[in-house]
C-alpha cells in the first residue's frame, strides 16, 4: 500500500476501504469488476464508475438476503400454522378427556398436581386395568 500521497488516518481509511470494497464487490460479481487503481491522480470518471459497480453489488447482495429471509419468513409461517393446528387439536382433545372423567378421576388428577406445576409435564399411566388416565 503506497500511503505517502494520504496525509491523515482517514485518508489512509478510506484507501484501505475502497481498495477492500473492490475485491470484495468483486469476487461476489464474479470477477466483472473492473480493477481501478485507487489514488489522487484518478479520473472522475473511473470513481463514478467504481462507485457504480460497488452500488450493484450492495444492491445484488441485499436482493440476496431479502431472498433467503423471506423464504425463512414462509417456512416458520408454516410451522406456525402446524403447531397452531395441533394446539387447537389437543384442546379439543382435553376438553372432550374433562368431559367423559368421572368427578372423583377429576379429582385425583387435580390432586396429583403440584402446586408448582398448574400443568402435568410427565404422561398420565392408567391407574387400573380398562381405567382412564384422565
Amino acid at each position: 500500500m503506497n500511503t505517502e500521497m494520504y496525509q491523515t488516518p482517514m485518508e489512509v481509511a478510506v484507501y484501505q476501504l475502497r481498495n477492500f470494497s473492490i475485491s470484495f464487490f468483486s469476487s461476489l460479481l464474479g470477477g466483472d469488476v473492473v480493477s481501478v487503481k485507487l489514488d489522487n491522480s484518478a479520473s472522475g470518471a473511473s470513481v463514478v464508475a467504481l462507485d457504480n459497480k460497488i452500488e450493484q453489488a450492495m444492491d445484488l447482495v441485499k436482493n440476496h438476503l431479502m431472498y433467503a429471509v423471506r423464504e425463512e419468513v414462509e417456512i416458520l409461517k408454516e410451522q406456525i400454522r402446524d403447531l397452531v393446528e395441533k394446539n387447537s387439536q389437543l384442546e379439543r382433545e382435553n376438553t372432550l378427556l374433562k368431559t367423559l372423567a368421572s368427578p372423583e378421576q377429576l379429582e385425583k388428577f387435580q390432586s396429583r398436581l403440584s402446586p408448582e406445576e398448574p400443568t402435568p409435564e410427565a404422561p398420565q399411566t392408567p391407574e387400573a386395568p380398562g381405567g382412564s388416565a384422565v
